[in-house]
């Protein structure tokens, strides 16, 4: 079984416990992954698989070899999980990854990785939380970031500096998120709480402590 298991995030809803309570869950679809290669400690050193997710056009026609030959085209993401060393010799190329292959359940505890909301360049207040400067009584200082090389020899900037940049689009690690249902019938997995990133986001999941 795979250690752990991939989806894309399709967005949020609700569900309703047993007892009526209204559960918020993130949507993840992780059905349509194809088994694209087979690694082994006696070839490769480690042993894994790396699956692949055919882009929208293809997924209805069903596995070829044919795309295996060039996969950026065929595939829209691909992704390598960790097998035991006893278990890959379960998969083959072209298998379509199913929810028995997935070593998880409906209750368990996960954490869950992927890739934050891209917000551009941003300023230090957005991008680091500064407090900024009084906005009144003639102050120029607002919203920027203030002395850089404050008590410096030569003034030089230290590195690391927290300054305006690119924020966003970082890896986030979520862990204590529970798995709440495993629906086989959509091949989509509900977790209780929101998960980093946008619609369409690449998430990977993990039963915490694996």
């Amino acid at each position: 079984m795979l250690q752990g298991m991939v989806g894309v995030k399709i967005g949020m809803t609700q569900l309703f416990d047993e007892r009526g309570n209204v559960v918020p869950v993130t949507v993840v679809d992780i059905a349509n992954w194809y088994v694209l290669q087979v690694k082994t400690i006696e070839k490769d050193g480690y042993s894994a698989v790396q699956l692949g997710l055919p882009r929208k056009r293809y997924r209805s026609k069903g596995f070829s070899g044919d795309w295996l030959q060039n996969k950026s085209v065929y595939f829209l993401h691909l992704k390598e999980m960790a097998v035991e060393a006893s278990a890959a010799g379960a998969f083959s190329i072209g298998q379509k990854i199913d929810f028995n292959g997935f070593a998880m359940k409906a209750g368990d505890i996960v954490s869950v990785t992927a890739k934050s909301r891209g917000l551009g360049f941003q300023g230090v207040v957005k991008r680091w939380g500064f407090a900024g400067g009084p906005k009144t009584h003639g102050s120029k200082f607002h919203r920027r970031p203030g002395s850089l090389g404050n008590m410096r020899r030569q003034g030089e900037v230290l590195k690391g500096k927290r300054l305006p940049g690119r924020a966003g689009f970082r890896n986030f690690t979520i862990r204590g998120l529970t798995m709440v249902k495993m629906d086989e019938q959509t091949g989509c997995i509900f977790i209780k709480g929101g998960l980093p990133g946008k619609t369409a986001t690449l998430v990977h999941i993990k039963v915490q402590g694996s």
